[in-house]
């Protein structure tokens, strides 16, 4: 698996993976303050598990990107990590890493300072009742959906058939909706942990 990661995403023009290790000790010796922007962690390690390695490295570098892979879903054990991190992590399943595009996307995206969540878990989120995130309208949930899967709004306008300004102004009504002034924090971030908190997953056959 990691290798197959790492010729995926060297094949890739503009990314360097600058380390592939297999296990916790390995990474603490060589993932230095600095050395990287975007560390991806799967959440069983040879000699631990990648949560509590991701802690670890933000704590030490609260500029890095976390991404946290894992074969099943573990969005509950995700949520609640992203209270006691400095900066919210990112997360993909390993069966979307098979595609890719999405980790690509993924990884470029989780860079830039967003919070990715797995486009297969996404698409099957539904409101929990009560919530805000119930209360937006069709098209505004749609637009949520694509922004959490890390896609920017000329991705998701292609993807909806709309234009940018359509997603803009649906954002900004997301926004307004989910109490998000803007005020000391990332809104499109905080939309995105706001759909994570107030969704459940469902499983079609």
């Amino acid at each position: 698996m990691r290798g197959m990661l790492e010729a995926s995403i060297s094949a890739q023009e503009g990314i360097t993976v600058v380390q592939a290790v297999a296990g916790v000790a390995e990474a603490q010796l060589v993932f230095t303050p600095g050395s990287i922007d975007v560390a991806i962690l799967d959440v069983h390690l040879a000699d631990g598990n990648g949560v509590s390695l991701g802690a670890q490295l933000q704590r030490n570098d609260p500029d890095l990107c976390i991404m946290l892979l894992s074969a099943i879903d573990v969005l509950g054990l995700f949520e609640t990590i992203q209270k006691e991190v400095p900066k919210p992590w990112s997360y993909l399943s390993k069966r979307s890493t098979f595609a890719r595009e999405v980790l690509i996307n993924a990884i470029r995206a989780t860079a830039a300072g967003k919070v990715v969540i797995d486009p297969y878990l996404v698409q099957r989120s539904e409101p929990r009742a009560g919530t805000a995130v119930s209360r937006l309208t069709t098209a505004q949930f749609a637009v949520l959906r694509l922004v959490a899967e890390g896609l920017s709004n000329e991705a998701a306008a292609e993807q909806l058939g709309i234009n940018s300004r359509s997603v803009e102004s649906h954002l900004a009504a997301i926004y307004q909706r989910l109490g998000l002034d803007g005020e000391g924090q990332n809104r499109r971030v905080a939309a995105v942990l706001a759909f994570l908190e107030q969704t459940g997953r469902t499983w079609r056959t």
